[in-house]
């Protein structure tokens, strides 16, 4: 079959001529939206229609007939099977939607025109097969129309064409779409298990919601969700069989082929390691892009398993040192003109990517050092076992693959069943915990009335207090709209228009009280819930509130300010960040309390003293200045032209608020922010940082205080610094000078009781050393020390070799150590060791006594537990062990 019957087009181009294509029947373009989706149900966005779930479940409305979409997305359940030519973890999926605004009918006309119209793909129609839901007549008709070959059409069962959101809830047929790539492929027919025939657009139609007792009534309207991965398209685009062969990821390839000097297609090794490499480099560049760091759990936990596989993988073809920045410029040239946010936090990606592979490497050393402990001390042809393996991949980050192939060369097979029985056992505590209710009703209320009620308006930048309010809705506690509430119940009350800053961006909501002719609720706080609402939570104290009445919303003056001044401060603080260390920084988090300010950000190591004090000097130099604060509005690409810093990860419309220090060109901070602001840097009085402290692996976080929080700081630590020089006698200046004095004298009296209690001259040590056995080729001291920790044991091994300069020697000690546990060590000189004593062997015996676990190399070895009467049993076990 010819692969030259049709066009070539670039991703590029299909992209861009699919949304135009949706976009003149009608469809509203929406852009793609984070990878961090707003659903909480969900980990990752994972499929186009994510951004559309509301509108599906009816409770919001889409004026126009439908929408449409190229939606990046990210899939781990199967990041094992990634290195074949098919599988990917990140891919681009175009989509067209519908919420009955277009009909079947149209959704298979228009896909037909588009892949068929030689204005747009022009694929040649006889390669193109559909498949239709088993008994789905009506699409079969459907394609008929358009002109499509009953032979073309296949029926298959609800596993492959039947789609359902769960167990019950909203599902329909839906119809594939496949490509004869020609006879040269495995296959006999659309639907099987080879590649010939290879599906690359899926319509769902959505039109029954499925009841616990399996009946399937219609939905109020019937839904279209359509997918065309655009990676598969443009591998059958560009003539290719592969998703790998297309245009981006063939790059990205290259990209590995230069660092490691292979050739693609070279080996089936090579091919794999190449494949994941440009597979998971752009998933990674797009999670931090978007937002998500590194981490143990969660969206943090994916993008660290990406990161270090395909580390793990360039040191499989000799790639050395930090290379994974190689391919994300390299994404960021080939993708950024599509996704900006790439570019904009490159300093950031580069910046995570190479700590990430820098921390990785030295873990890679520790997983290799500790496995070859373990493989040590396997007998000739033992087996690894599968729950060490697991603990080395799930505690270390240590890849499988890679320990098998150690293993391997070490002449031992990994027990493989144990590993994936310690593997499902993960996966099913992490599905136990997760929420898996795609199609959750949760907050439907405040969907619903985001889609009947007006944004409220807010009043707050310049008043306190705003009049003639009126009450749009009144919702209970447990979710119920409501006509009216009496005085002490507790509700959330939305107006038209509040001076109530709701909670948002890290700042805070307002407190104050709402009143009227007759009623007096008192806010506790404000909440910003969907499309634009401000909930106003509290309680009535006094009178009737019903819909429609009119209030006066003023809030907690007084509160505000000082909100105001610690927002103010965050803006200083993100500035002064990165002056001094790096354009990388960016905020990751923020609390904007009255009390204190909390300033979470990314960076890769902790900050110095001198770094502190430079940042604060900063901050401190712009509130002395007293400039003032500037606010615009303003286009959104105005705004970013002006230099103003986006908050990493957020979504901005059209028009934004820019907040300025300062009126020149090039004043000290300049960010797009919603947030309540101090009207001149001097307001803030002072600024000081209270603490640093690590929030993850690549990220810090600061807290400080402004104005009178400050001077309730500064007056604290005086007052503290007075009781302390008093407790020590001396003048506030001296107190370094005698607290100096004090460390001598201490380090002094430990190095005395030292070498009283684990010297050669304390008596239970003398008494043990003379209780030295003689086996065979050395001595060893069995005993059972009092009050010993397990540093003070390693002492002790030290005063047994300096009474035995000139003879071999071991021991097995154990002691109850001061907290209540047991501390167990076994040490051995090298000659020793060579006449049979095993240290690792010995404390693994001694320590089962004693419910603990332990274990180290066959010159010295130590463990501990929590059973201090099993300490006779446990050094009873070691002579028997070792024959004494």
């Amino acid at each position: 079959m010819s692969t030259a019957d049709y066009k070539t087009m670039t991703t590029a181009e299909i992209r861009r001529d699919y949304l135009k294509f949706f976009e003149s029947k009608g469809c509203k373009l929406y852009p793609s939206s984070s990878l961090i989706p707003e659903d909480p149900s969900l980990l990752l966005a994972n499929a186009g229609m994510n951004q559309f779930k509301e509108y599906y479940q009816g409770t919001k409305t889409m004026r126009e007939i439908g929408a449409t979409s190229c939606q990046k997305c990210l899939r781990t359940n199967d990041i094992e099977n990634i290195g074949d030519a098919r599988h990917l973890s990140f891919f681009e999926m175009l989509g067209n939607f519908s919420f009955g605004g277009y009909s079947k009918a149209d959704a298979i006309a228009w896909a037909w025109e588009f892949i068929t119209g030689t204005e747009h793909l022009g694929l040649p129609k006889d390669r193109l097969y559909m498949t239709v839901f088993e008994n789905d007549d009506e699409a079969i008709e459907l394609w008929h129309a358009q002109g499509v070959e009953y032979d073309h059409i296949s029926r298959l069962g609800e596993e492959d064409n039947f789609w359902a959101a769960g167990p019950t809830g909203p599902c329909g047929p839906c119809s594939e779409i496949y490509f004869d790539q020609g006879p040269e492929f495995e296959g006999e027919a659309p639907g099987d298990d080879g590649d010939r025939y290879l599906e690359f657009w899926n319509l769902v139609f959505t039109q029954y919601d499925r009841q616990e007792d399996g009946s399937m009534p219609e939905l109020p309207h019937r839904n279209i969700d359509t997918g065309m991965g655009l990676e598969r398209i443009a591998a059958i685009m560009q003539h290719e069989g592969s998703n790998y062969e297309g245009d981006v990821l063939r790059s990205l390839i290259h990209v590995g082929e230069v660092l490691a000097s292979v050739r693609y297609h070279s080996s089936e090794a090579v091919d794999k390691s190449l494949r994941i490499l440009a597979d998971h480099s752009r998933a990674v560049t797009f999670m931090i892009g978007d937002g998500i760091l590194p981490g143990n759990e969660g969206r943090g936990y994916v993008l660290r398993r990406l990161l270090r596989r395909a580390v793990y993988h360039g040191r499989l073809m000799g790639v050395k040192g930090s290379f994974l920045t190689s391919y994300s410029h390299e994404v960021m040239r080939l993708m950024a003109d599509v996704y900006p946010q790439l570019t904009e936090n490159q300093a950031l990606i580069d910046g995570i990517i190479t700590a990430e592979e820098e921390r990785f490497g030295a873990t890679l050393d520790a997983g290799e050092a500790m496995l070859a402990g373990a493989l040590g001390d396997l007998e000739e042809g033992g087996v690894l076992p599968g729950e060490l393996a697991f603990r080395l991949h799930d505690t270390y980050g240590f890849p499988i693959d890679l320990t098998v192939e150690i293993a391997e060369g070490a002449g031992h097979a990994t027990d493989m069943d144990g590993f994936n029985a310690a593997m499902q056992a993960q996966k099913e505590r992490a599905r136990a915990s997760a929420n898996r209710d795609a199609w959750g009703k949760a907050n439907n209320v405040w969907v619903s009335l985001s889609d009947r009620l007006p944004e409220t308006e807010f009043c707050g930048y310049e008043q306190d207090t705003c009049e003639g309010a009126r009450v749009l809705a009144i919702v209970s506690e447990d979710g119920a709209e409501l006509e009216s509430a009496p005085a002490g119940q507790k509700v959330e009350v939305v107006l038209d228009r509040t001076s109530f800053y709701a909670e948002m961006g890290g700042q805070v909501g307002d407190t104050g009280k709402l009143g009227g002719s007759s009623l007096s609720f008192v806010v506790v706080d404000a909440k910003h819930h969907g499309g634009g609402l401000v909930g106003h939570e509290g309680e009535l104290v006094a009178g009737e509130l019903k819909l429609g009445d009119v209030v006066t919303a003023s809030i907690d003056h007084g509160r505000r300010e000082l909100i105001r001044r610690n927002h103010t401060a965050t803006h200083l603080l993100d500035s002064a960040l990165k002056q001094v260390l790096g354009e990388h920084v960016s905020q990751a988090g923020s609390l904007v309390a009255p009390d204190r300010l909390r300033f979470d950000f990314t960076h890769f190591e902790a900050m110095t003293a001198d770094e502190l004090a430079r940042v604060e000097g900063l901050v401190n130099a712009e509130i002395f200045a007293a400039e003032p604060i500037v606010t615009k509005v303003m286009g959104i690409e105005e705004a970013k032209a002006s230099g103003a810093v986006a908050l990493f990860g957020e979504k901005y419309g059209e028009t934004v608020r820019v907040v300025s220090t300062g009126e020149g060109e090039s004043p000290f901070s300049r960010e797009l922010c919603g947030g309540t602001h101090a009207r001149n840097t001097a307001e803030l009085g002072l600024f000081k940082i209270v603490s640093e402290s690590s929030v993850g692996s690549n990220a810090r976080r600061l807290e400080a205080v402004t104005s009178a929080g400050a001077i309730e700081y500064v007056d604290e630590r005086i007052a503290l610094l007075g009781d302390v020089a008093a407790s020590l006698k001396c003048r506030p200046k001296d107190v370094m000078a005698r607290v100096e004095s004090l460390e001598a004298d201490l380090r002094e009296a430990r190095k005395k009781l030292e070498s009283v209690t684990v010297g050669a001259s304390s008596d239970q040590v003398a008494s043990a050393i003379k209780s030295a056995l003689q086996l065979e080729g050395y001595r060893c001291v069995i005993a059972s020390l009092e009050g010993l920790g397990g540093k003070e044991l390693r002492s002790v091994w030290d005063s047994i070799r300096d009474a035995f300069p000139a003879d071999p020697v071991a021991c097995v000690l154990a002691s109850a150590s001061p907290d209540g546990k047991v501390a167990l060590l076994a040490a051995g000189t090298d000659v020793a060791v060579s006449s049979g004593f095993k240290a690792g062997d010995v404390i693994r015996c001694a320590a089962e006594r004693v419910g603990g676990r332990g274990g180290g190399r066959p010159n010295m070895a130590q463990a501990g537990g929590p059973d201090v009467s099993g300490i006779p049993a446990a050094l009873e076990s070691a002579r028997a062990l070792l024959g004494a």
